[in-house]
């Protein structure tokens, strides 16, 4: 934390963690869905840092905007319509705080089940008017997103030559399948200037524990992620394009071989950032391990075998920047 200028202006951001701006990188991997090489560029990526940015996807831009415009009209309320569908339960409004451990950023959000039949009734009431209109538009928009999530699942299978292709698609197209969605909103702050040209936070640094993230978020810049060698960067924001992470299952899965991506959200001073994210989970009794396949000859597995619950559950224990699979690796001289 600095010492703000302004204590008096600024009091609301006290509990916020500040940091230094960062490059612009400017070799995101692009990869086009219809490519005839993308299962082979899509594991690439995802070996090398983790993330990509996926252009004709097949999402309709109207199904985004339409999406985009009922999250804005919910986040301008005034904040005592918008508390009425709070506090997250999961699911519903939260603002600042961020789970339940103590970590706080410049944001709001609305989180939601996936599954149509169970989206939180605290969130619908907050659209009295016309829920439905809500509604439709979230459906529209997860129902292509997670087509498209299957698709990239299997060209990914494809690329690490994995058999059958659906292995890692199925289990997000699973009935039971643990998967949500969120919208987040991280308000214009002006008074960033009082902060000696630093950045506050707005998501502070975390991998996704499931097994894919797909983000989508309007041209404000914020998005960074950390590169191999620990360097942090800056994603140039693209609305019309999707920036696709691995999570920590499907690091596991992999045993390693593709590793989920540290990345956080900084905030804005002049402009508010709106970013939708799928979350891709498994089924909540799903046993994640690698997969045999990629365990090579005369490799071990790195990690041990658990189902998603036990991680779900630890992972959500734990601070946004703690090493959360660590727990579950095996130690290099017991393999156990």
């Amino acid at each position: 934390m600095v010492v703000l200028s302004q204590p008096a202006a600024l009091d609301h951001y006290s509990s916020i963690k500040t940091c230094k701006p960062t490059c612009v990188f400017t070799e995101i991997p692009e990869i086009d869905l219809r490519d005839p090489e993308a299962k082979t560029l899509i594991v690439k990526s995802c070996e090398e840092c983790g993330f990509f940015k996926l252009v004709n996807h097949g999402v309709p831009m109207e199904f985004i905007t339409r999406l985009e415009a009922e999250a804005l009209r919910f986040f301008n309320l005034p904040q005592s319509e918008k508390d009425k569908a709070g506090p997250p339960d999961p699911f519903g409004y939260g603002s600042k705080r961020i789970g339940p451990n103590g970590d706080v950023g410049w944001i709001e959000y609305l989180l939601l089940n996936t599954n149509p039949q169970v989206t939180s009734l605290k969130t619908l009431t907050i659209f009295r008017e016309n829920p439905e209109i809500f509604r439709s538009a979230v459906n529209d928009y997860i129902l292509a997103v997670k087509r498209m999530t299957y698709e990239v699942l299997e060209l990914m299978a494809d690329g690490l030559k994995i058999e059958p292709r659906n292995v890692l698609s199925r289990l997000i197209r699973d009935e039971k399948s643990d998967s949500c969605f969120r919208l987040n909103h991280y308000p214009p702050c002006p008074e960033l200037q009082a902060l000696s040209g630093r950045n506050l936070i707005g998501f502070g640094e975390h991998t996704d524990p499931q097994i894919i993230s797909v983000l989508r978020s309007n041209n404000t810049s914020g998005l960074q992620i950390c590169l191999r060698d620990g360097t942090w960067v800056s994603v140039p924001p693209d609305q019309t394009s999707f920036f696709i992470n691995v999570g920590d299952a499907l690091q596991v899965m992999s045993n390693g071989r593709l590793r989920s991506v540290r990345h956080r959200v900084l905030a804005d001073s002049l402009k508010s950032r709106v970013s939708m994210i799928y979350f891709g989970g498994p089924p909540l009794s799903e046993k994640i391990g690698p997969f045999p396949s990629l365990v090579g000859k005369g490799e071990e597995s790195l990690y041990k075998e658990f189902t998603w619950w036990e991680y779900k559950t630890s992972a959500y224990k734990s601070k946004l920047a703690d090493h959360r699979l660590g727990m579950f690796e095996k130690t290099a001289t017991t393999g156990q």
